[in-house]
């Protein structure tokens, strides 16, 4: 698969999803609608988690998202159970749109690499496995997003 290619459609979903609720008002982004477990909030930081651990750490790269993030948005995580305040909108906002940067960066030359973590969950073999998985993985959550936000309208 093309390098151009493949980052190109993790730009693509990732910057639809800023793109759609970026729109969402302040007083809305904390809200868990009816039959959903999470809020929007979670959902973006849950994306920046997943991503770190998904693409860098089982590439073998060093992550690069606050360890601080995981207890509100790992897998698992709801915002009930929060303690504290979460990590703002505003900067999981810029971290999401960064980080396509340091996936470029950090693997842009290896995805016909090995993966580090070959025991992984994905069972992928190859960092640019990894990097389909996660497409998979945030055009699933865009898939949520949209509902939530069309229930939150």
């Amino acid at each position: 698969m093309r390098n151009a290619y493949l980052f190109g459609q993790i730009e693509r979903v990732r910057t639809g999803i800023i793109n759609k609720v970026s729109a969402l008002p302040e007083s809305k982004r904390d809200i868990v609608p009816d039959g959903f477990n999470n809020n929007i909030h979670w959902h973006l930081g849950h994306l920046l988690v997943i991503s770190d651990m998904l693409v860098l750490q089982y590439s073998g790269k060093d992550g690069v998202i606050p360890a601080e993030y995981r207890p509100y948005f790992a897998s698992g995580t709801k915002p009930a159970d929060w303690q504290g305040e979460a990590p703002a909108w505003d900067t999981l906002i810029s971290q999401l749109t960064e980080q396509i940067r340091v996936f470029q960066e950090q693997l842009g030359d290896d995805l016909n690499q090995p993966v580090a973590k070959a025991d992984n969950f994905a069972k992928a073999e190859t960092i640019d496995e990894l990097l389909v998985m996660n497409i998979n993985h945030e055009a699933s959550h865009a898939g949520m997003i949209n509902a939530m936000l069309k229930k939150l309208a």
